[in-house]
């Protein structure tokens, strides 16, 4: 039923007020005339209200600021223990090292030559590369050898002392012997531990060196 003076609206949201579970909202409705009760309970409700929309706009401009937090330690070391270093070299083989019964073996392999035991792309190349080319590809009255991918690998890889220009570690100068060959390619990929480093590192179609200690 609905009190003299009051609208369906008003009374559809009275019913909807004492039916719904937020809390408070059932007394500033209550059946009956208006009572300072119904007064405090309006502004009570009013005022938690604003209060959780304040908290929620705070919360959402604090988010949008994307705040970090940065922890820093730090530990003072007299001694630094030597760092892991794998040095790599992607191109996989010497030219100049290559010999005719390699050329023989691989060549096609190496897309130096195509099937037919001639040069690929000869238009591609550099003038004295062609005549090396031309040189090694000459099979005529050639007897191949036995040949090892393994030797050739380790025969032809670069040879870090004609790359490490300069090396030292706490005043204490290092050089190509303090690394070792950690990988030779073979095609395949592995991993490996630099000597003495404990660093693993994933090489493959590279040659690559890892580092041990310059105090041996």
């Amino acid at each position: 039923p609905v009190a003299p003076g009051e609208g369906e609206g008003f009374s559809s949201l009275r019913a909807f007020a004492h039916s719904s579970s937020l809390h408070g909202i059932s007394h500033v409705f209550a059946y009956g005339a208006v009572s300072l009760r119904r007064v405090l309970w309006g502004a009570f409700f009013l005022g938690s209200l604003g209060l959780l929309l304040l908290v929620c706009a705070e919360r959402v401009a604090y988010f949008l600021t994307y705040p970090h937090v940065t922890k820093l330690d730090e530990v003072a070391a007299h001694n630094l223990t030597f760092p892991a270093i794998t040095i790599c070299n992607l191109n996989e083989f010497r030219f100049s090292k290559i010999t005719r019964n390699d050329m023989y073996h691989v060549g096609e392999l190496l897309a130096l030559l195509n099937d037919r035991y001639e040069i690929s792309n000869p238009q591609l190349a550099e003038p004295h590369v062609l005549a090396a080319l031309r040189d090694k590809a000459n099979f005529k009255n050639f007897k191949a050898k036995p040949f090892s991918m393994a030797e050739f690998y380790n025969r032809t890889g670069h040879d870090l002392s004609d790359m490490l220009l300069q090396c030292s570690f706490r005043g204490v100068n290092c050089t190509a012997h303090n690394f070792t060959v950690v990988s030779a390619g073979h095609g395949a990929w592995v991993e490996v531990t630099a000597h003495g480093c404990g660093c693993p590192a994933r090489v493959g179609h590279w040659r690559c060196w890892g580092c041990h200690s310059a105090h041996g």
